[in-house]
Formats: C-alpha cells, structure tokens, sequence
C-alpha cells in the first residue's frame, strides 16, 4: 500500500490565486473497512517526529515500496520538505489516531500519509505527483482508498485535475487502490516502473466506488454498536466526580439499570463504580467491552471516552445534555468529544440518546432507557430526540408492531439516520425502515442513501418542522435559501414515503410490515354497510386508486355463507389488488366472521389488506391466520380514511419500485464539445476568472457565452447599443427581422411596460422603436444613459426558465418553469437536485401546471420538449460540475417546434464552497 516519493525531488514554487492558509476544512474523520475510525487532517511542520516514528516502524518491503530505496530513517533536509507545503501547490495528508510515548503522555501517531506535488501548472490541466505510505497493521484496512479520495477532493479544490504516480510492478495493492476508484485510469510500464495517470473528474463509475466503500464502512461500524454484548454503564460518581444533589444524569444512570433489571435481553450491563473500576478495564487486564452508555456532564463523558482506550468499545451512546445547545462553548465540547471518541476508533450515538435496542435472536441489546423492549419484528425504527423515541416505542408496543432495531440519535452529532439507513440496507432482520427526523444535515447524502435503500426495502419518513425554519436546541444544520417545498422534492427524489406525523408514519409501517406490496391499484371494498361502502370508495379515489366494480356491503349479522360467497368473490384471481375491509356494527357487536373471513382468504392469496373495524387497531390477534405455516396479520385503523390513506401511500411506493428510474444525464455529442462536455475549458475560464475577480463577478455577455459553449448551450447574439442608430447598425449584423429589449433587468422581459418589441423587420421601424424605447427606458429607470439590446429573433416558442443556485445546505438546485407573470406569481416551478437522470429531467418539465402549454395546447403546435429537456439536463452537469456556479438564469429559453433557443443568460461565479456531500468519505465533525 506504499507508493514512492524521488527523495532527490526539486520542488520549485509558483504564485497562485488559491488562499494559502492551513486548511481546516480537509480535516475530518473517516470509518476504515472494520468499522473503526481515524483522523484525516493537512500535514503540519511540527508533524516531523511522528512522521519519523512512523518511517522507522514500517517493514523493510513497505520502505522500499515507499522510496524505492531501504530507508531506515528520512534524512533531515528531505523530512523538513516533506513537512513544509502550501497546502496548493504541495500538499500532504496525515491520518492519525492518538498514541502513549515511553513517559505515558498522550500523543499523535501517524498511520498513514499522501501528498501531491504539482508538476504541471497550466490551468484547466494542472498535474500533480501524488504518493502514499500506509502503517503495516492497517494495510487492507481501505486506508490508502480513504486517502486517494481526501487528497483528490483537495486537489480539486486547488485546481489540479490529474494526477500522476510511479509504482513498482509488485506493488499491486496501490495499483488496485488507483485502478478500483473509478476514475479513468491510464497505465504503462517504463524501466521497470508503472507509471499511473489518474483524471480526477469525477465518473459514474467513481462515485459508485465510493458510495459503496461508504456503505460497507458505515455498515460495519453500526454493526459494531448493535452487536454490542458487554455493556459498560458510566455515571457521574464513575468518573470520580461526585454531585451534591441528585441530577438528571444521575436518574437517567437509575432509569438505565432499572430497564436493564427488567429486560435485561442478551447482553451483561457492568456499571462503574459498582461491578468493575476504570483499573479493572485497563488495556492490559483482559477485560473487554463492546458499548458505553454515559450519563454526566459533558466534561466528564469526555474523561470517560478517554479512559475507554484499550477496552475494545466500538461506541458511546451519551444520554446527557448540555452540549451545542448551551452555545458556543457547548459547541466547543462536543467537537471535543467528537474528536476524541472518532480518535479512539468509537462511534457517537447522542448526545441526548434515549439509547439502543435490538430485538434479534439470541442478540438481543439493551442499551437504553426502555423498560421493556417493543416485540420482535421487522420493522427498524430511527429516531433523533428521546421524546419522540419514547412516543414512538410507546406507539409500537401498543400497536403490537414488531421491531427489530431502535435507535435513537439524540442530537445526532455523530450517528444519524444516514448511518443506521447503511446498516439496515443488508440487516437480514430488517424489511421497513422507519425514520423520525427532526433536520437534514446531509440532504444530499440522505438523498443518495435513501433512494439505494428504498430500491428494496421500504423507507417511511417524518421530518418535524419541514415548513418552518426553527432548528431544534443541540442541532447544528448549515442555512439553507432553498424554497420550503426542496425538502419535499429531495424525499420525493428519494422515493421515501413522506409520512406528516407518528400517527402517519405507523399506520404505513403496519402496512409494509406485515403486508405484501400491492401490485396495482385496483381495490375491492367489503364494507358493513352501503353508507360506509361509499365513504370508503370516495377515500379509494382521494387516494388515486381505483374502485373494481360496485363495493361489497354485507351487515355484521349477515350469515357465514353470505360473508363467505362476498369475500371469496372479493378474493378471486385478478379481482383486484387490494382489499379495504371496514366494519363498523350499530347495533350487533359481531364483526368476527367477517374479520375471520377476510384474515384466512388474505393469508391464502398474498393480496394485500387494510382493515378498520370496530374495537380494533394495530395488529390485533383476532386479525392474524396462518397459511402453509405462515403467520399473516392484518392490519387494523381507527377510520377508513386513515386505512385507505396508508394503503395509497404503500401504493405509490409499490409503483416506484418498479419504475424505470433513468440514467444520469449525459448530453449528447455537439460540434467542438467532447463527450457533451468540455470540462477541462469551463474549469480554465472559471479559474481565470475567478483569479481576477476573487470575491466572485457577474459574467459578461462574451463570457457567459464561453462558458455555456463548454457545456454545449448555444447562447443567442445580441449587440448592446445606446442609440438608434447602433441599433441599426447591429441589425444589419445579425440579420433581420430582430428582437429589441431594454437592458436593464427590471424591464428586459416587460412587453406590457414597452420593454420588448420583437419582430421588427427594416431600419425605419427599428429607428422609431428604439427612440420610443429610449425615452420609455429614461422614464422608468434612474439610469441617466439606457441602455438596449438589438437580438436576431428566434423561432417563435413557448418561453421558458431554467435556473440553477448553489444552495449552502442542498448543493446545487435546479429549477424549470414557464415564462410569465402569472407563473412566478403561483410559482408554478419544479426543482431536482443533481445529479439528475433523464426521467427526473422529464419530470420536471411535466411537472409544472402550465406544462400543457408544452404539448400543442388549444391546438397551438407542440414544442420541441426533447430540446427542451435537452437544455435542462445540460444545465443540471454544468451546475454538479461548477460549485463556483452560484446562479445561472437562463430566460427565456424560447422553444418551438424544432429546437430550443437560450436568448439570455445571468451567471454569477463565486469561490467554491464544500458540498454538504463532497466526494469523500467523512463523519459529521
């Protein structure tokens, strides 16, 4: 896993526009291939010593590979260089864990370092040697792919692109470590050398890589929380401290024996103080634990994380507060605690956790304040806030829904749902996955988690506070400018089930739990009477689903052979997809013959029943039969609505499992454009003009054209002109008939306000409206010296808006809509989040109310959508591959029956900012 580096390197240095200062935001915390964890930060001069130790302890093989050369020890000269970088030009990262010197004083060790050194430095194709050295204990632990994605997102960030390396032939580890990321890799052998060319623009291919690398890591490392078997319990008196009087902690240390006492489940529960001592659980005692739960005050969870070194816990659940809700100094020590529990290879689930539980056979963990654990089941529950993991475990128990896991995450500083959603994505003991989350703070992350997982288990969601803008006590998520209605896009997108309440959420998860899914939705109706019959079908409809033939009403006192022949029919091959039974009595309290009925004949066919009877709810025994040795439960709601609202849902979702759901956009060859795209000529202009505009600019018309060239986006000619007589002359160059505008942005698309005259076809109209234009543009505007706009006219179309924002906290977000007042006014527009496939580009466009304008509405002719979507898809790449792409605007897009035009364009650049989702591996810190 070692990659060499010329000790006799020269190293020369070249001015740069990119800030030089040391980078704080490449640090982060990685979980390796085990599930543990280690810190990734730049390289610092005072990092000599350990990079030294770390040298001297690696094998003679991993030295040679390292510097082609046995090298004991760095020479002085060649360790100062590789310590001393600009972090632009030259940059190095280290991954540490902490370490003991012989004094027993804390420390950092190196496990493992990367650098590049720019050896090419032209813009746009800026190249740079890149080189890596693991520790000999952690190689094939995905270290050195780790690294490889934290060194090529700075490289990036720096403006180099490619990188190169020189490996010896039998190193196959780093050969595979580069040829398995997914970039395009190029490789040839030289003097008996492989020299490696890595283009680090991201690919499909790369991005799979890493998202399943992520996966497997986040996976494990829950796996390594829920499997926990000794659980270590630390209280306030356990960490040597003492309290006067009692505190939360200390009830919250009672509760947590007292759940244990009463549901203790397979694991042993050792409380500190009582059954063993910080001395007992020393490194070199033998004794072992897999999990902490911790319940003190802050500085005392981090002493306790501490101490924890050597014991073999892969976490710490931490169930007190006090943390980022008591302002920035909370803030302060819950980085702290981050930094140390992630140092120590352990995961953070809190802080404020109500705990963890997992009702697996034989495995059964009880880590949490519950009394007594909901019955076993399929369904996984996440949670973020002890409140409403109470409710919720509450809600399931008397529901008599199953669980097979809960966990909850507190203020999620470290463990959040993305992590848990990894983990149940290949739990055997898992079939629905139900989430309660208070905010996003990855939504694009979420985004591409959610839609893998949901691929083949069903996701049910509820997040609080989605039409407002409070962020819960402890909850750190960046600002967002998005429109309110994103969130529901991104859960759209990820083809969750948006459920609005608890109530919502476990009324679908009974469904999906024990019910299969539907395979259309045609639904029968078996109601106990003809009033009910109708409401029930009224609600069928609400819901988008389909009533087969007249609904059933049968009375609760009908005879056995009547309710037998009515459900038999009801049940008969191809009669439907679905079944709603409701059954609510007035006078006769009889409903089980009808309940018995419909149980067995939904257990003998598999299809898919809701009920809501009278006096039951939940998953009611008297709903339950068995077929081929197979129990099948019903499930039971308080209203028909509530039954047909969850079966609608469970329909959708049974829909968009088997819908096509596209391919990433990939626009298509045009004239000059490689492969749709010349990335390597925007990344060039963007650099230049950002070198001369460091604080970000508004494009020029020439430039704007530039750019959208690269992405293959025709932007039409036009000529700025400030008196009639420029008009004309620009006419003549473009060609008549033209287009005439007012520039000014306020009135560039005002017909009604005489800001546009278009088809004008000879020199003297022209004259005459732009002196009209002139003296209506000096009337309305505080400019002294209008100006206009002379544009060739395009096809007549229908005019549309394509816009893209870099949003702080959902990345880039794209948007469509149809020109108008009337349509900005509704704002009638759809949003996605790239990257986007072809059908969430067609969705798009169709998505809009006004989208029949589109398709020959009123017997207009159709419009060219393909060129239109076309357009969209092209901009969805520029604005993923552009994180200095702070807007695009382009409107009109006029498109007709062949073709779509770009009239204008506003872009605005400014530096980038990392991605809430970046190309890299890393824990919340």
């Amino acid at each position: 896993m070692d990659q060499p580096e010329r000790a006799d390197r020269k190293v020369g240095t070249v001015r740069s526009p990119y800030a030089t200062g040391y980078p704080v935001e490449w640090e982060a915390d990685v979980v390796l291939r085990d599930g543990s964890t280690v810190h990734v930060r730049p390289i610092r001069p005072e990092d000599a010593a350990a990079l030294q130790r770390f040298q001297m302890a690696q094998s003679e093989r991993s030295t040679y590979l390292r510097f082609f050369a046995a090298l004991q020890r760095i020479p002085e000269r060649l360790l100062t260089q590789l310590v001393t970088v600009d972090h632009v030009r030259r940059a190095a990262l280290v991954a540490v864990r902490p370490g003991t010197d012989d004094d027993g004083a804390s420390r950092e060790d190196i496990v493992g370092v990367t650098r590049y050194d720019v050896t090419d430095d032209q813009p746009g194709r800026r190249t740079a040697e890149v080189a890596f050295n693991i520790a000999d204990a952690l190689q094939g632990q995905g270290l050195g792919s780790v690294l490889l994605e934290h060194i090529a997102a700075a490289a990036r960030e720096r403006g180099v692109h490619r990188f190169i390396a020189e490996v010896l032939p039998q190193n196959r580890a780093m050969l595979g470590v580069f040829r398995e990321a997914g970039y395009d890799v190029e490789q040839h052998l030289d003097d008996g050398v492989v020299t490696v060319s890595v283009d680090l623009d991201p690919t499909d291919r790369s991005r799979e890589v890493m998202a399943d690398r992520e996966h497997r890591t986040e996976a494990r490392s829950m796996q390594g929380l829920l499997s926990a078997r000794r659980v270590l319990l630390v209280g306030p008196a356990g960490t040597g401290q003492s309290a006067d009087d009692t505190t939360i902690d200390e009830l919250l240390v009672v509760r947590v024996r007292e759940a244990h006492a009463a549901d203790p489940g397979d694991t042993e529960l050792l409380v500190l103080g009582d059954d063993v001592t910080w001395a007992d659980l020393a490194p070199d005692s033998n004794n072992t634990v897999d999990l902490a739960v911790v319940a003190a005050p802050p500085d005392e969870v981090i002493d306790a994380v501490r101490r924890l070194r050597g014991t073999g816990a892969r976490g710490v659940v931490v169930m007190s507060a006090g943390w980022a809700e008591a302002g920035p100094a909370g803030v302060a020590r819950r980085r702290e605690l981050l930094r140390t529990a992630h140092g120590e290879g352990m995961r953070v689930v809190g802080p404020a956790s109500y705990g963890l539980l997992t009702n697996v056979p034989g495995a059964r963990l009880r880590a949490s304040l519950a009394l007594t654990a909901p019955r076993p089941g399929r369904v996984g529950l996440f949670s973020q806030s002890a409140p409403t993991a109470v409710t919720a475990a509450e809600t399931v128990k008397r529901r008599g829904l199953g669980l097979s896991t809960l966990v909850s995450a507190g203020h999620r500083a470290d463990v959040s749902g993305n992590d848990v959603m990894q983990y149940w994505q290949d739990d055997p003991h898992t079939d629905v996955v139900c989430l309660y989350l208070e905010t996003l703070g990855n939504p694009r992350k979420f985004s591409r988690i959610a839609r893998r997982l949901a691929q083949v288990k069903p996701v049910v969601v509820v997040v609080a506070g989605r039409h407002g803008s409070v962020v819960p006590p402890g909850h750190t998520v960046r600002a967002t400018r998005a429109p309110r209605r994103m969130l529901d896009e991104v859960l759209r997108q990820s083809g969750v089930i948006r459920a609005e309440n608890t109530h919502q959420l476990m009324d679908v998860a009974q469904v999906l739990a024990h019910q299969p899914l539907p395979a259309g939705g045609r639904v029968g109706i078996l109601a106990s009477s003809p009033s009910l019959a109708a409401l029930v079908a009224d609600a069928v409809a609400a819901a988008g689903l389909t009533v087969v033939g007249p609904p059933e009403s049968l009375s609760a006192g009908a005879p056995d052979d009547e309710i037998a022949a009515a459900v038999d029919a009801l049940y008969a091959p191809d009669a439907c997809d679905a079944v709603v039974l409701v059954s609510v009595p007035v006078v006769l309290p009889r409903t089980e013959a009808m309940a018995r009925a419909v149980a067995e004949a939904a257990a003998r066919t598999g299809r898919t029943t809701v009920v809501s009877a009278l006096g039951l709810h939940g998953m009611p025994d008297e709903l339950a039969a068995s077929h081929d040795g197979r129990e099948v439960r019903l499930p039971a709601f308080s209203t028909p609505e509530d039954a047909v609202w969850a079966l609608g849902e469970v329909v959708r979702y049974a829909r968009w499992r088997t819908q096509d759901h596209g391919a990433p956009v990939r626009p298509a060859l045009r004239e000059g454009v490689s492969d749709g795209v010349a990335r390597t000529q925007a990344r060039t202009l963007v650099e230049s003009l950002l070198s001369q505009h460091p604080d970000g600019t508004v494009l020029d018309q020439e430039a704007a054209t530039e750019l959208l060239a690269c992405y293959g986006l025709s932007l039409w000619g036009s000529r700025s002109v400030r008196t009639p007589q420029e008009a004309v002359a620009a006419a003549q160059e473009l060609g008549w008939p033209v287009a005439l505008k007012i520039a000014s942005p306020a009135l560039r698309h005002r017909a009604d306000l005489g800001g546009v005259r278009l088809d004008i076809a000879d020199a003297e109209d022209l004259t005459e409206d732009a002196e009209r234009m002139l003296a209506a543009a000096s009337a309305l505007l505080p400019a002294p010296d209008p100006v206009l706009e002379v544009q060739a006219m395009a096809p007549t179309g229908v005019a549309c808006v394509v816009r893209s924002v870099e949003d702080e906290l959902f990345g880039p977000v794209v948007s469509f809509g149809l020109a108008g007042d009337a349509v900005d006014l509704l704002d009638d527009v759809t949003h996605g989040v790239p990257p986007l496939t072809d059908v969430d580009v067609a969705r798009m466009v169709r998505g809009v109310r006004a989208a029949p304008r589109l398709f020959g509405y009123q017997g207009a002719p159709a419009a060219d959508v393909a060129a239109l979507e076309d357009v969209l898809a092209r901009v969805s790449v520029m604005a993923e591959d552009l994180p200095e792409l702070a807007s695009v605007e382009l409107y009109p897009v006029a498109v007709a029956e062949r073709g779509a035009s770009v009239l204008h364009a506003t872009i605005r650049l400014r530096p980038a900012e990392r991605r809430t989702d970046a190309l890299r591996r890393a824990l919340p810190g």
